[in-house]
C-alpha cells in the first residue's frame, strides 16, 4: 500500500515538474553520475579527508539536491559577509544565514586555493570538494547578526562557537548517496516534490515547516491555509535539533496518524526537510521559506515565533522580517498567523483577530504543562491535541524516549 508521501517519479511528470521558479532561476543537482562520478570516486582516494558534523551533513544534502538553490557549495567570504550584513549573497539575492563549512587549524594548514577535499561521513567518502576560499569568520558578528545574541546558552550559538575557526569555500560534488535509514519514502527532493506537485495538478502550494507534532492550534493554521491553495506540503524537520525537542522518529508518527485521519489525503503531501536546526529566528524563517520555494511551494505558513528558542526573538519577529523584502524578491508569499487557540465560548479554533472572548475561555496550556501530562500518561484536553497524536507522546514518554524541556513552548 503506498504510504503517505511516497511519490513514483517518471519521465512524463519530471518534465511538466516546473512550478514556481527556483530561487535564482534554477534549480541545482549536484548529485555527481556516470564517468564523471568513477572519475571523482577515484581522485577521492588520494584526497585529505574531511569528517563532516551532522549540521554539516544535512547542508551537504541540502546543496547537492537544491534544497539551498542556488548554492553550488558551501559559501566563501563575499557571500558570508554580504549574507551576515546585508541578508543577500553577493549577487544580491536574498538569503539570511551563512552557509558554511568549518575546519580546524591543523586541517586548514594543510590546503591550498584550487585543492580537492573528500567530505566523509563515518569514513565514508560523500562528495568531493574544491576548495576556493579560506577564511577566518568574525564569529561574534555572527552570532549577533543571525542569532540576535552572543549567549551559549543558545543552541545554535553554542554550536558556531564549538566549531573550527576556519571557514572554507568552494562547491561540491555528491558521489556518494546520503546513507539514511529512516523516512525513506518521505525523503523527497525538490525534484520529486514539483514533479508530485505537477502529477497531482496543484499550482499553488503551501508549505509548514514544524520541529514538533500537530497539535489542534498547527492543524487550524494549515487548513486555513488549505482553503486558499491546491494542496499543502507537511514538511518537518529531521535534522539535527537540541536534546530536549521531540525526536524526529516519535513526530513522524504523529504526523502520519493525523494526516490520514483528519485531511484529505489528495490534497496533503508529507515529505521530511532534511536541514539541521539553527533555532535562529526572524533569519531563519526567510530560509525556511526560500527552501520551501525551492520544493516547489508558492505560500509559505509563518506563525508565533517561528523557529525560536527561549526568549531570544520577539513573538512575531519572525513575520516583520519579511517585510525587509520586496514579495518578488523572495517569490514566495508568506502566510502571517496569530497564535491559535480553542475558545470554549466560540466553540472552534480562533485567533485574537476572529475571536472576541477573554483568556478565561480559551484553552491554552504551556508547553511545559503538557510534557507534564503526558510524562505523567495523563491526555491533554482534545482541544488542545488531537488523542491519536497524545497517544504516540504518551508511549514516547514511557518508553524514556523524550528528555525533560529545557525551555517552555
Amino acid at each position: 500500500m503506498k504510504r503517505l508521501g511516497e511519490v513514483r517519479v517518471t519521465k512524463a511528470n519530471v518534465k511538466h515538474a516546473e512550478l514556481v521558479a527556483p530561487h535564482g532561476g534554477t534549480l541545482i543537482n549536484r548529485i555527481a553520475e556516470g564517468q564523471y562520478r568513477e572519475r571523482l570516486l577515484a581522485r577521492a582516494e588520494s584526497l585529505p579527508r574531511l569528517e563532516l558534523t551532522p549540521r554539516s551533513l544535512a547542508d551537504l544534502e541540502c546543496i547537492a539536491t537544491g534544497v539551498y538553490s542556488p548554492l553550488v557549495g558551501f559559501m566563501e567570504e563575499a557571500d558570508y559577509r554580504s549574507v551576515l550584513f546585508n541578508m543577500r549573497l553577493a549577487n544580491g539575492l536574498p538569503w539570511t544565514i551563512p552557509i558554511s563549512l568549518s575546519v580546524d587549524e591543523a586541517f586548514a594548514a594543510k590546503l591550498r586555493l584550487d585543492a580537492e577535499i573528500a567530505l566523509t561521513w563515518k569514513g565514508q567518502v560523500l562528495a568531493v570538494m574544491t576548495v576556493t576560499d579560506i577564511y577566518r569568520p568574525d564569529k561574534g558578528a555572527e552570532a549577533r547578526k543571525v542569532y540576535l545574541t552572543e549567549d551559549l546558552a543558545h543552541p545554535g550559538v553554542a554550536a558556531l562557537f564549538a566549531s573550527g575557526p576556519v571557514y572554507l569555500g568552494g562547491p561540491i560534488w555528491l558521489v556518494n548517496p546520503i546513507p539514511h535509514k529512516d523516512f525513506l519514502t518521505y525523503r523527497l527532493t525538490p525534484a520529486e516534490t514539483r514533479a508530485e506537485f505537477a502529477r497531482r495538478g496543484w499550482r499553488t502550494v503551501v508549505a509548514f515547516q514544524t520541529r514538533n507534532p500537530i497539535h489542534r492550534a498547527h492543524e487550524y493554521l494549515q487548513k486555513v491555509a488549505l482553503e486558499m491553495v491546491d494542496g499543502l506540503f507537511v514538511n518537518p524537520l529531521v535534522g539535527a535539533t537540541k536534546a530536549d525537542d521531540v525526536p524526529a522518529d516519535v513526530r513522524m508518527r504523529t504526523y502520519e496518524v493525523i494526516l490520514s485521519k483528519y485531511y484529505p489525503s489528495k490534497r496533503v503531501l508529507l515529505g521530511v526537510f532534511p536541514a539541521a536546526m539553527r533555532y535562529a529566528g526572524p533569519r531563519e524563517a526567510v530560509l525556511h521559506a526560500i527552501a520551501r520555494k525551492n520544493y516547489g511551494c508558492t505560500h509559505f505558513i509563518v506563525g508565533r515565533d517561528h523557529a525560536g528558542v527561549g526568549n531570544y526573538y520577539g513573538t512575531y519577529d519572525a513575520q516583520k522580517i519579511f517585510d525587509e523584502f520586496a514579495p518578488e524578491e523572495l517569490g514566495i508569499t508568506p502566510l502571517k498567523f496569530e497564535h491559535a487557540f480553542y475558545c470554549k465560548a466560540c466553540g472552534q479554533m480562533a485567533t485574537t483577530k476572529t475571536c472576541p472572548h477573554g483568556s478565561e475561555a480559551r484553552v491554552h496550556l504551556s508547553g511545559t504543562k503538557v510534557r507534564e501530562m503526558l510524562r505523567r500518561g495523563e491526555m491533554p484536553p482534545p482541544e488542545f491535541t488531537r488523542p491519536e497524536v497524545a497517544e504516540i507522546l504518551i508511549r514516547a514518554y514511557r518508553d524514556s524516549k523524550l528528555a525533560p524541556p529545557a525551555y517552555p513552548a
